[in-house]
Parts: structure tokens; C-alpha cells; sequence
């Protein structure tokens, strides 16, 4: 295969998803290689769902305080397959989550009928922003996967929404009829719901919306209660995802919950974050036991407020998302696709960074590293691709990054369903890296700038 194109992301450069002229870049010498990469694109694994970010009610209102046209640039510049990172895939929450603007449930006093059911805090902020982006990804559609943090505060043990607790048993049936609720909700709205997962961070008692759930409790409330009403419900059928916590404990949170009679016609796959550190051979594990269930990546960003201008964020994600993919994830959704410039709104000061902040008071958008790094996954690694093989021999004494010892540089590639070939290359160091790229017999050596993120585009 020949190199098409090169795009490249630089730290102190101007580069940013800037495509480069392929003979800028092949000029390496031999004698200073930092690895040899070898690219079998015969043999295949897993194929991709697709990259997406979640859409939040804080992100929601943040994106409401400026001007229309702005607003529509950041949603472009998420889900435009044109001139955005073009995602396909999104996550919201049912009910508030801590990125809200307080607490509150679409059913907020005791009613055990559902007939006060409301759309009226999802329709202010969450519905517009889904259509906006469902309308920016145009024809390609978007796949929408539905999360609960908490039932309404009288559904649970402690009473309240925050700060863990747990589904009373009486409540089960109840619970899946309220998700069935929603879903239909969403879709008099014109808005499909692709997959729900049980419960976000089921293993955490947060002192925001939170509710805990043993994985044998997730398999039989899918089993038993959800799977059955969605069946019921839906032309369709619906997703239905568990775990959608930390990578660290994964493989046995899946393995638990699929152990239940009747799990494996109803579970689809497990989502995961990666708060817990990498712990990749987690992944790996669940996609050898579980072969053909999903495994999404569904929660992940810079802790404890935003980071303006960082380059470290930026590299964070492209580790996560490379070795995410190359240990058999299907598909990598972000967490709030836009926040403000004190990393919220958050209902608890749980403050974090984002991809794009928004200065609402100057009205302006300031996209971080992280926008795109991402993007050098989301716009050349189309849904439908085929993770490919590949290995590398390293020549180099592993580098330390933040404080961890590491290969110097990284790798994964994707045949995507057009025939093209999408190799993502990461060097996280301050030196110019020069690696020797074999795809099946043939070979160029290609340098990788400091600090540096390239998508190569291969084809026939």
C-alpha cells in the first residue's frame, strides 16, 4: 500500500490536524531507528462502532449562553463527518448526573403509576443539543447510548439521589418501565436510542447522583426485568451494556454479571472509564471470554478542573485510546463534549476539563490539545473498521512519560470499510522519532516530530 497523506498534530508548532506533504516526513535515517512497526492487514479483530463524547446538561447550558452561531461551530466541530472530528456515537443521562445543574428526575415525588412523568429538564438542555448533533453528523445517523446515575431519590434505601444507595427490590420492574418511559420519550422526539447501560459507576458511592449495584444485581435486572420490557417496547432491539466503571475490575464485573440464567440473551457488551489507571489486559480478557459482545469506552477526562492550552491531555487520551483499541475496544466515548471555563457547571464542584472550553462571557470557543488528539482517531478510523495487526520492535530504551516507563512511541491501525488503511502513530517524548513502517512487504521509514500525533492514510 502508498502513503496517501500524513496529518499531524505538533506541540509548538502550528499544526493541528494539518496535513503534511508524505515527503516531508520519509526522509528518516536507518541508522537511527526507534522502532520497526509491522502492519498485517490480512489479519483482523475487532470492528469499530465508532468515537463520540457525551452530551450533558452542563454542556447543554454552557453551549446556550452564547451566540448561535458559536454554537453550532462546536457541535460542528464534533459531529460534522465534513469538517468536524465526525462522531457517531454519544452518551446522555437519564435524570440528572453531577455534570447537572442540580439533582432532579424525570419523575421527582413518589408515583408509582409514571403518569407524572416529564421531559421538561431534559427538553431544556439534552434533547436540542442531541438534535443539533444528529443534524451536524447528517446522513451517517448517530448512535445514542443511555445512562442512569441514580433513580429518583424515593425509588432507593437512603432516600436520596447522591451519595450511593441502593434500587429497593420492589422498584425493579418499575425501574425498567421508566427506562422503557424515557426511550419512547426520546423517540416521539425523533431521537433513537442505541444502547442503555444498568447503571453509571455502579461500584461507587459518589457524593453526586450515584446507586449501587453488584454485578450479579446488573445481570438479573437485565435478564429479568430490563431486557424483557425493551424487548416488549421496541421495533428494535436496544443495546443493553453493564459495568460502565473502572477498567481495573472489568473483566470480573462482566464475568459476574453474564453468569446470571439468561444474561447472555440480553447483555450486549460492558463500558468501562479509566479512573482506575490503564489496566488494558482487562479489556483484552473480557474480549476473549465475551467474543462478538461490545466493549465501549464510555467515560473518561482530565480530573479535578480544566487545563487551558495543556499538551499533556492531549497525549493522555491518545495512550488511553490506542491501547484501548489495540486490547479489543469497539468503540471510545468522551465525557462532556463542552464545558466552561471553571470546568463545569457541576452541581458538586466536581470540576473537570474538557475538549472545548467556553468562555460564555466573551463568548468564545478554545479548543484544547485533547480536541485533537482525539480527532486523529474519530476522522480517519470510521465506523465499520477493522482493527488490523500489528507489532512493533523497539531499539530504544523505554522512555519515562508523567512519571511512567513506556515505549517510546505507540501504534494502532484500522482498515476502514473503503479499502483504506488508518495507522495512528504517538510520540509522547522530546525527540524527533524515526520508525520503520512495514506494511505486509513493503517498507518507508517515516520521522515522527517531538511531541508529536500523525494519522497516516494508506491505499492501493
Amino acid at each position: 500500500m502508498t502513503i496517501k497523506k500524513i496529518i499531524e498534530t505538533v506541540k509548538d508548532t502550528d499544526n493541528r490536524l494539518k496535513t503534511v506533504a508524505p515527503e516531508e516526513r520519509i526522509k528518516g535515517d536507518k541508522h537511527h531507528l526507534a522502532c520497526t512497526v509491522h502492519i498485517d492487514p490480512k489479519q483482523t479483530f475487532q470492528r469499530l462502532e465508532g468515537f463520540g463524547g457525551a452530551l450533558t446538561e452542563s454542556s447543554g447550558y454552557v453551549l446556550s449562553q452564547i451566540s448561535k452561531e458559536k454554537r453550532h461551530e462546536a457541535v460542528a466541530a464534533y459531529f460534522s463527518p465534513d469538517n468536524g472530528n465526525g462522531y457517531t456515537l454519544a452518551r446522555t443521562h437519564m435524570n440528572s448526573c453531577d455534570f447537572s445543574l442540580e439533582n432532579w428526575a424525570c419523575v421527582e415525588k413518589q408515583d408509582e403509576s409514571l403518569e407524572s412523568f416529564s421531559m421538561e429538564r431534559t427538553d431544556k438542555y439534552i434533547t436540542p443539543l442531541i438534535k443539533e448533533a444528529q443534524a451536524a453528523g447528517g446522513s451517517g445517523g448517530l448512535k445514542l447510548m443511555v445512562t442512569p446515575w441514580s433513580p429518583p431519590g424515593w425509588m432507593k434505601d437512603n432516600g436520596e439521589m447522591n451519595n450511593g444507595g441502593k434500587l429497593q427490590k420492589k422498584y425493579l420492574s418499575l425501574w425498567a418501565a421508566y427506562f422503557v418511559r424515557f426511550i419512547g420519550e426520546l423517540k416521539k422526539r425523533g431521537i433513537d436510542t442505541w444502547a442503555v447501560s444498568v447503571q453509571n459507576e455502579p461500584a461507587a458511592k459518589q457524593t453526586w447522583d450515584s446507586c449501587v449495584w453488584s454485578g450479579r444485581e446488573e445481570g438479573a435486572f437485565a435478564a429479568e426485568h430490563l431486557g424483557p420490557a425493551l424487548a416488549a417496547c421496541s421495533g428494535e432491539k436496544i443495546k443493553i451494556l453493564v459495568w460502565d466503571h473502572n477498567r481495573d475490575v472489568l473483566f470480573d464485573r462482566f464475568t459476574e454479571s453474564m453468569s446470571v440464567k439468561g444474561a447472555d440473551k440480553y447483555i450486549d457488551g460492558a463500558a468501562f472509564h479509566w479512573y482506575s489507571g490503564d489496566q488494558y489486559e482487562n479489556i483484552a480478557k473480557a474480549a476473549e471470554a465475551f467474543p462478538g459482545k461490545l466493549l465501549i469506552f464510555s467515560e473518561g477526562c482530565i480530573e479535578g478542573g480544566p487545563r487551558p492550552g495543556a499538551w499533556f491531555s492531549g497525549e493522555r487520551y491518545a495512550h488511553n485510546i490506542i491501547n484501548d483499541l489495540n486490547h479489543g475496544c469497539t468503540g471510545w466515548i468522551d465525557w462532556n463534549i463542552a464545558l466552561d471555563c471553571s470546568g463545569g457547571p457541576n452541581h458538586v464542584g466536581n470540576f473537570c476539563d474538557a475538549p472545548i472550553l467556553v468562555d460564555t462571557v466573551g463568548g468564545k470557543l478554545h479548543y484544547q490539545s485533547s480536541y485533537y488528539y482525539i480527532g486523529h482517531f474519530s476522522r480517519f478510523i470510521r465506523p465499520g473498521a477493522l482493527r488490523v495487526n500489528l507489532s512493533v520492535d523497539s531499539y530504544m530504551t523505554p522512555a519515562t512519560v508523567d512519571g511512567r516507563r513506556g515505549n517510546t512511541m505507540e501504534f494502532c491501525s484500522f482498515t476502514n470499510t473503503g479499502g483504506s488503511l488508518a495507522i495512528v502513530a504517538l510520540n509522547r517524548t522530546e525527540a524527533d522519532m524515526v520508525y520503520d513502517l512495514h506494511i505486509g512487504p513493503d517498507s518507508t521509514v517515516v520521522t515522527c516530530p517531538p511531541r508529536g500525533i500523525q494519522t497516516i492514510v494508506c491505499g492501493s
